[in-house]
């Protein structure tokens, strides 16, 4: 019962960082998802799986899993890659390169 704390990625699509501040914890499966015989749906008995704690800090997520004494790891922080260009960029008159057509 190992949980992970990471700071989530944003989804393809959000353009904005709207709900990539907060700091996730999230427990790691302890058993093996199976398929049920009569429908097909994928189940488990790990009821783990479905908690997600949110946090507003690391050091937060941290200190929870201390107290209760859950043993975790945390994920390094990602941040993506700045683009410093913007759209209007493309129509100015100092502009380094020039356009090609």
């Amino acid at each position: 019962m190992v949980a992970r704390i990471y700071k989530p990625a944003k989804t393809a699509m959000q353009s904005g960082k709207a709900n990539t501040k907060a700091w996730v914890l999230d427990f790691e499966p302890e058993q093996p998802r199976e398929v049920e015989p009569l429908m097909g749906w994928t189940s488990s008995g790990d009821m783990r799986q479905q908690i997600r704690l949110s946090f507003g800090t690391k050091e937060e997520a941290i200190a929870y899993c201390e107290r209760e004494g859950i043993p975790y790891e945390v994920l390094p922080d990602k941040e993506p890659a700045r683009r410093r260009i913007s759209y209007a960029d493309n129509f100015a008159h100092d502009r380094r390169t020039p356009w090609t057509h």
